[in-house]
């Protein structure tokens, strides 16, 4: 009888309030103040290109760049789930809170980056959709997988991902790639190793304790 109960109880629906907890730790996962910058950036590019998409489209457009941007921090958080554990920065997220199971964010980085990928060459063109592709690729495939566990120039090159939603947005409305997304793009490219070394600053010993080699960790604030 016990496993009788057992067994119907595992097919009782979710309560409400585990749902909206559920939501928003994927939510969570797509560290959303990540996902506002890269939209800003890309409205930037989108707005300032010669030739701009009707409003549908470019919401569109907006959206499949806010959810590309999700993926990456989905996939982040699945890849490094085991030094998120160690840092006192991150051991409140979901995975390592046991809250979403790398399973789930797997599945789950995966879909979002299929969804954005294809909406935007059906809103825009292939152009913006194989840039935000790439995007996606160099964050995860680059940065997270091989150079942030390994080199204190990791965000240097990294950092080539989040500078390219700006030349995404261009691209979104014109099919092409200018000097002036190109600007912007060595902008944000130059502005974020600087940037996240002041932040990395107060965590040197976080990072040094999980074995990611930020530069503040294996240099020190002086030259950092």
């Amino acid at each position: 009888m016990k496993t009788i109960a057992t067994a119907l109880s595992a097919l009782q629906p979710v309560s409400q309030p585990g749902l909206v907890a559920r939501l928003r730790d994927f939510i969570t996962l797509m560290k959303p103040r990540v996902m506002a910058l890269a939209v800003f950036t890309a409205l930037v590019g989108l707005a300032s290109a010669p030739r701009q998409l009707d409003p549908l489209h470019a919401f569109a457009a907006v959206l499949a760049i806010a959810a590309g941007a999700g993926a990456a921090g989905v996939l982040n958080m699945w890849y490094d789930a085991d030094i998120d554990a160690i840092m006192t920065r991150t051991a409140m997220r979901p995975i390592p809170r046991g809250k979403v199971s790398r399973v789930e964010a797997l599945v789950l980085g995966l879909a979002l980056a299929g969804f954005a990928i294809g909406l935007l060459a059906i809103a825009a063109n292939l152009l913006a959709a194989a840039l935000l592709g790439g995007a996606i690729l160099v964050y995860i495939g680059v940065y997270t997988a091989w150079l942030k566990r390994s080199t204190p120039q990791n965000i240097v090159i990294g950092g080539a991902a989040g500078a390219l939603p700006p030349v995404i947005g261009w691209a979104a409305a014109t099919g092409s790639v200018g000097l002036e997304p190109l600007a912007l793009f060595l902008i944000i490219l130059l502005w974020t190793p600087p940037h996240f070394w002041a932040l990395a600053l107060n965590r040197a010993d976080d990072y040094a304790r999980a074995g990611v080699p930020m530069l503040p960790a294996v240099s020190g604030s002086a030259r950092s």
